[in-house]
């Protein structure tokens, strides 16, 4: 169906999908943290390469596995109060890690933190959904990724002098009590706003099963768009977990040296994001196709990631991390259209679903990468073939997405037959 303007006035819009956008770095906060003080975490409990690869799959797996369960809550929910549930849920979990004392311990609170922090992605894009007319999501999305981008530049300079004063386990509990402090600010600007409050109606009358999922899983477009989305985020999650390590292998940076390489390829990360939306969106709005808007960009994209093995024959970490921030934002322009594509095709009542089933794959895609990197390094084939992969990855996942989903039309153009 086609969605009309949101009567909310701009600024109330653009400040509700703001803070969201805020608690999003707070519920992500864990990932820079365990990656920068992988170290202080090793020293701590004695673990190998292999063992921190399997606490990153562990949260991983967590997440994926409540994927299959927050797209259907949020469509359930509706956004305000699937705002409400997952902000203060996934606090709790990140708090929780201040009495992680032991490796069990800090299993469990990871597990717990994946299971809660799977509600950001559903939610993120059933609000711009939700809030914004078509040929405005994309910058919406490319608006939320450079607010975490934003972010997570900060993380590197901030993590260590957290960890200085509280530790490891007080700077996740230091996210944990950000992710509160946005939930409080939501509440304050969505009160009284209705439509935040208006729940789907096919979801709010059936089951959490696997029937709710089975139109869904039926259509060519579901999977031309989640295997595009697990073969790219292979890539994302390695660079996430693994970058910090090897910026600590190849060039002997310290903690506190990592701070500004890591910056740099984060700040990539959020450019490339503004850059993909702003384009797309000025695109469409000059009556380019969406399927070649969405196509243009992802080829862009993918071929700025595939150049990365380059970086090992460089033996300065400036140039390394340069390319790596090219890297992370063709990451971004590949991520940005895929769920700009989920707008596009799937009717509203089924975008939580359809953008949690994505986000399912990705972490299933993040485990199976945690789980090989790990045993990769510990067996001493260092970095090399990991980088390959990561720049195949995009251009694979593009093959496979126009193989499955040759052209991309929007609900009124008919393409929401493609999930009835």
């Amino acid at each position: 169906m086609a969605a009309s303007p949101s009567p909310i006035p701009a600024r109330l819009r653009w400040s509700l999908f703001t803070v969201l956008c805020i608690a999003g770095v707070f519920n992500a906060m864990d990932r820079p943290i365990i990656a920068i003080l992988k170290p202080d975490t090793m020293a701590d409990f004695g673990w190998s390469d292999s063992d921190f690869g399997d606490l990153a799959a562990v949260t991983q797996f967590s997440a994926a596995f409540a994927f299959l369960f927050t797209g259907w809550l949020v469509d359930r929910l509706g956004v305000n109060r699937s705002m409400q549930v997952g902000a203060a849920a996934w606090s709790l979990a990140a708090v929780a890690h201040g009495w992680a004392l032991t490796t069990w311990q800090v299993v469990a609170a990871r597990a717990g933190l994946g299971v809660t922090e799977a509600v950001q992605t559903p939610l993120t894009i059933k609000t711009v959904a939700s809030l914004f007319p078509p040929d405005q999501r994309s910058f919406a999305f490319g608006f939320a990724t450079m607010l975490a981008g934003a972010g997570t530049i900060a993380m590197p300079f901030i993590i260590p002098a957290l960890a200085l004063s509280v530790g490891w386990r007080g700077a996740l509990v230091a996210g944990g009590i950000g992710g509160f402090v946005s939930l409080l600010a939501w509440m304050w600007l969505a009160r009284g706003v209705a439509q935040l409050r208006t729940r789907t109606a096919d979801a709010a009358t059936q089951p959490a099963g696997g029937a709710d999922y089975g139109p869904i899983l039926m259509s060519r477009a579901t999977w031309g768009i989640v295997v595009a989305k697990a073969l790219s985020d292979m890539t994302w999650w390695f660079i996430n977990f693994w970058l910090a390590d090897y910026y600590r292998k190849a060039f002997g940076l310290t903690t506190l040296e990592l701070a500004v390489p890591l910056g740099i390829a984060f700040a990539g990360s959020g450019l490339g994001a503004l850059l993909a939306g702003w384009v797309s969106t000025r695109l469409l709005e000059r009556g380019v196709s969406p399927n070649r808007v969405r196509k243009g960009v992802m080829l862009v994209s993918a071929l700025l990631v595939a150049p990365l093995p380059v970086v090992l024959g460089f033996h300065s970490f400036w140039p390394v991390a340069c390319m790596i921030g090219v890297v992370m934002a063709g990451h971004q322009g590949f991520s940005l259209s895929l769920f700009s594509t989920i707008t596009d095709v799937v009717p509203q009542t089924k975008v939580g679903r359809v953008t949690a089933f994505g986000a399912f794959m990705g972490n299933m895609g993040g485990v199976a990468i945690s789980l090989i990197a790990g045993r990769v390094l510990d067996a001493g084939w260092g970095f090399v073939p990991l980088f390959i992969f990561a720049a195949s990855s995009y251009l694979v996942a593009l093959a496979w997405f126009q193989w499955l989903l040759p052209d991309i039309r929007r609900p009124d153009d008919k393409a929401a037959g493609l999930f009835e």
